[in-house]
Order: C-alpha cells, then sequence, then structure tokens
C-alpha cells in the first residue's frame, strides 16, 4: 500500500510557490518538502488543516491511497 502526496498537483492548479504555502502555513520548507516529496512518517492534523484552507481543497485532494497490485 502507498500513500500519495498531491500537494505539486494542488499548487500548480492554485498557481501557489512552495515557500509561499510554507509561510501561509507557518512551517518551514525543509519540513513541506518533506510531505510533499512523501518522506513524511506523518501530518499532524492542524497542519493539514491549514494546507487545505490555504489551497481551498479537501484534504482527499492532497492524500491519495494506491494499494499494491502484486498479488502473488
Amino acid at each position: 500500500m502507498a500513500i500519495i502526496i498531491n500537494i505539486d498537483v494542488m499548487l500548480a492548479k492554485r498557481k501557489m510557490s512552495v515557500t509561499e504555502l510554507s509561510e501561509r502555513v507557518g512551517i518551514t520548507m525543509a519540513n513541506l518538502s518533506i510531505l510533499k516529496n512523501a518522506k513524511a512518517k506523518a501530518i499532524r492534523l492542524s497542519t493539514l488543516e491549514a494546507i487545505c484552507k490555504h489551497l481551498d481543497c479537501q484534504p482527499g485532494d492532497i492524500l491519495e491511497y494506491k494499494s499494491d497490485e502484486t498479488q502473488a
């Protein structure tokens, strides 16, 4: 199973830079980059809420679940 992070897609749709989102949400560029590149192990709901607020989207627009297609 894999969780896909679609922050790049939403940033492009909103014509917003990573720097601008970082400043609006109040998290560091490094932490936003870790999240954006799916390297994060967890995300606080308050952070997800702030991202959704500033990107005017739903959590499902950012987070996507894909199951493993490998069945033996």
